[in-house]
């Protein structure tokens, strides 16, 4: 209400007199919308406040009398009643409702209180023009009990992410871990489960992330892929990966983020999903396997066998290839390198220098050479295979060049 109202050209006798009625009246008007509201409304729940009353015929009660206050003193805006219509709207968002009803509820009390007051206004004689401006501020201070119960509601959200967030992250700690330390993990999977509603798998397929950005936004991987974005790396469990339009789904969702998905396993081994995915991520680290996008493990299982146990290959290395000790780097590197598309292709010189994209004479000295080298364990299955093996790997390192297919 401004200085130019026409409420503050009402004389002052008069508003006190239309004030004290109004006042004297709220605890009947209160009770009268409050069952209205029960009988549009049967199946809201009722809440009591210490004293016994129900907490809405405490808050109606309130906002009718800080109204009321106000239109004596006219000072500022009225000042919404703190703590209960939040709790209103933090009831609705816990009980899985939505704001509409309550909004609903607010304008049918607004209507109610402008009856009772119109019909006072008559009593004291209060001109048409001033009781118009009444219902304008009765509206207005409805905009600000709402928007006390969309703070409330907000909260109540923000409470329910959170603990889901909780509920969901200590289920992935049981279903990533290496092992169960006492009961029936099954039997505890089911239950951690059940209360975010999320429906136990056959196979789940477990990814790790590397974020684009340190303050990146969670990729919108769908509702039944967990997600955890508290490690400095996130993880991930997907369900049921091989189902229809789950990868076309992952690829849209992680696009502009790196890692990798481990390969689907049952859902008691998901930790050796994860194993997997934490392999690959090393890998990508270190420039062995391609970064910049989310990989799957189960297409780069050569890599991730061959260069996960270095010390294990790097000491077959030492062993298998010996004999290049003495031949000189650059030598050494083309022998490897021929004997390896030797082994991958089991040709004769033609075949191999086509792999190796050169002259067959070239190839043939050079396979004189390696049997020179290894002599007769060159032919023995078990010595091939382990050369090929710790080739291959080296091949992967970007120790010997890639061979042309």
């Amino acid at each position: 209400m401004t200085s130019r109202s026409a409420w503050l050209d009402v004389p002052r006798p008069q508003v006190r007199q239309f004030a004290e009625i109004a006042m004297a009246e709220a605890p009947a008007l209160a009770e009268e919308i409050l069952r209205e509201i029960r009988r549009e409304y049967p199946h809201l729940p009722v809440v009591l406040e210490e004293s016994g009353e129900p907490m809405a015929l405490v808050g109606i009660r309130r906002a009718i009398e800080v109204f009321v206050q106000h239109l004596e003193t006219a000072e500022g805006r009225p000042s919404v009643p703190p703590g209960v219509f939040q709790e209103f709207g933090r009831g609705e968002g816990l009980g899985g409702r939505s704001l509409d009803s309550l909004q609903a509820i607010y304008r049918m009390g607004v209507r109610l209180a402008w009856r009772r007051f119109a019909d006072i206004g008559q009593r004291v004689e209060i001109p048409p023009p001033a009781m118009y401006e009444l219902v304008d501020a009765g509206y207005e201070y409805l905009d600000g009990l709402v928007d006390q119960s969309v703070r409330g509601y907000a909260e109540a959200a923000a409470r329910q992410a959170g603990e889901r967030l909780r509920l969901q992250r200590r289920l992935m700690e049981l279903l990533l871990a290496e092992r169960h330390r006492h009961g029936d993990p099954a039997e505890a999977l089911t239950e951690r489960a059940a209360r975010i509603g999320w429906p136990l798998p056959e196979r789940v397929a477990v990814g790790v992330l590397l974020r684009p950005a340190r303050e990146a936004v969670p990729p919108a991987v769908g509702q039944g892929v967990l997600l955890d974005m508290e490690y400095e790396q996130p993880r991930m469990v997907v369900p049921e990966p091989d189902a229809a339009g789950r990868p076309e789904l992952l690829h849209r969702a992680l696009t502009g983020w790196a890692g990798a998905i481990g390969p689907p396993v049952p859902l008691v081994d998901a930790a050796k999903s994860l194993r997997w995915a934490e392999a690959a991520v090393r890998l990508m680290e270190r420039r062995l396997l391609p970064s910049g996008e989310v990989l799957h493990c189960t297409e780069h299982t050569e890599a991730l066998v061959l260069l996960q146990p270095e010390e294990l290959i790097d000491d077959l290395a030492l062993r298998c290839l010996a004999p290049l000790a003495h031949c000189g780097p650059t030598h050494g590197r083309r022998l490897a390198e021929t004997l390896l598309a030797w082994l991958e292709t089991r040709g004769g010189a033609p075949e191999v220098a086509a792999r190796l994209g050169v002259h067959p004479q070239t190839v043939r000295y050079r396979l004189r050479q390696i049997r020179e080298l290894w002599g007769a364990e060159i032919d023995d299955p078990d010595r091939r295979f382990e050369l090929e093996l710790v080739l291959r790997a080296q091949r992967l390192r970007g120790v010997l060049g890639e061979t042309p297919g």
